[in-house]
């Protein structure tokens, strides 16, 4: 549940970041602020820090948890799966991608194995369908995120029946 708690350690950062100072002007100051942070995350949550490997992956991630879906919707005021798809990558990676979950398979990743996926690689599903019809971001330990047509943006788990019955492949993006 590494990436679960790591997301919910980099929502909290900023409330917890203001506790503490961060922005101080020395290196000693901001050790001291990062070793305080750690302190605090570790006894709280069990996750050190520097376990994630993307920050800024969690922290654009959490600014949209619990987004509501609106299909074609491209904002925090409604987004589906591959605008939200998208729109992480570009803000994070900045890399564009294609407009629909089909089109970013087809177009812009590489296929690969579940047993492969990485943070930060997409997960595609084909539900209702014989195409792909839904993509997410892989965060590990099968977990990833998506724009959840019912909840809005969610984490889920490759491992629930429901994703598991619908998995078909996963994608690293080309370089």
């Amino acid at each position: 549940m590494k990436p679960i708690l790591s997301l919910i350690l980099v929502c909290l950062l900023s409330g917890v970041a203001r506790s503490v100072n961060i922005g101080s002007d020395t290196s000693m100051d901001r050790e001291q602020e990062y070793l305080e942070l750690n302190y605090r995350f570790e006894n709280q949550l069990g996750v050190r820090l520097d376990t994630m490997e993307n920050l800024a992956l969690y922290k654009e991630i959490c600014s949209w948890i619990g987004a509501p879906y609106r299909y074609s919707g491209e904002s925090m005021d409604g987004i589906d799966c591959s605008g939200f798809v998208s729109c992480i990558y570009r803000k994070v990676f900045e890399q564009p991608l294609a407009s629909s979950s089909k089109d970013i398979y087809k177009e812009d990743v590489v296929p690969i194995k579940k047993s492969e996926l990485k943070e930060g690689d997409l997960v595609f599903f084909k539900i209702r369908r014989k195409t792909v019809s839904h993509v997410g971001i892989y965060l590990g330990e099968n977990l990833f995120v998506h724009a959840s047509t019912k909840l809005g943006v969610i984490i889920s788990s490759l491992q629930e029946a429901y994703y598991a019955k619908y998995f078909y492949k996963g994608g690293r993006i080309k370089n």
